[in-house]
């Protein structure tokens, strides 16, 4: 990447950059605070939307381990963040390899020189709505084996796929291609068909001309061909929640929603 790349990136906001403010990390330019902070103060509560996402996908990472899968992809990984996907994983088997995939060639500079640090891990750029280009990637095919179970996590990924871009296709093309026992995870923008809903969806259709709720029965699609698993599809802070979480949730962590699904 050479320095007009740099400014480029630098001038404009990043959907990863801005997650990344408003997980409380440090990656992130003054373009992107602006964007997350408009969330803070004009939408306060909307920062649950991230953490909550944040912490169910750490958690789905484990369940998938602990059913015995040992290969993963992760796609709009964004920054690296506190216990990263490849660091979960590899405590259940140190042999567990990682991809990382993401369209922001900043924020895949940087996750390669933090996360990409073994054999078992590796970043590249690519993009969720291309998935040809990243199954037939050659880095990938050297490191995973497709005729093997692998887990795939979008988290929050698909919620930045427009209705013409065919998400549909996209998961579509990766069930046929995926192994039995193999586990999907996603977690997903669950339309409120409230105010805080459409505020949310005006802000990120401005800034980055794409973002879109959906109802339960249209995400639930998403998981075409694949069995979900317990407990179906809840709002993340109510998926598998460990000892301690609350029982309560807020209207806003009511609008992001996950689940878990396993080729059969």
């Amino acid at each position: 990447m050479n320095d007009e790349d740099v400014r480029a990136g630098q001038a404009k906001p990043s959907i990863a950059r801005t997650y990344s403010y408003l997980l409380g990390d440090r990656d992130y330019y003054a373009v992107d605070q602006e964007v997350g902070q408009y969330f803070m103060d004009s939408l306060p509560g909307s920062v649950r939307i991230a953490t909550t996402a944040r912490r169910a996908v750490e958690r789905a990472v484990r369940e998938i381990s602990h059913d015995g899968v040992r290969q993963f992809v992760d796609f709009g990984c964004g920054l690296p963040t506190v216990d990263n996907v490849h660091q979960i994983a590899q405590r259940e088997d140190p042999d567990s390899r990682v991809v990382y995939v993401d369209n922001d060639p900043i924020v895949v500079v940087h996750a390669a020189a933090t996360m990409g640090t073994d054999e078992q891990t590796i970043v590249i750029q690519g993009d969720v709505r291309e998935p040809e280009s990243i199954y037939d990637n050659a880095d990938i095919r050297a490191l995973l084996d497709f005729d093997r179970p692998v887990g795939l996590l979008f988290s929050a990924v698909l919620g930045f796929v427009n209705d013409d871009e065919d998400p549909y296709g996209v998961m579509r093309f990766w069930v046929e291609r995926i192994a039995p026992g193999s586990r999907v995870y996603i977690s997903h923008f669950r339309s409120g068909y409230n105010d805080e809903t459409r505020a949310t969806e005006q802000k990120l259709q401005g800034t980055w001309g794409r973002g879109r709720w959906r109802s339960d029965a249209e995400i639930i699609k998403l998981f075409s061909g694949l069995d979900i698993l317990v407990p179906g599809l809840v709002p993340c802070a109510q998926w598998r929640p460990e000892s301690g979480d609350p029982n309560d949730i807020t209207s806003w962590e009511q609008l992001v929603v996950s689940g878990l699904a396993a080729k059969v």
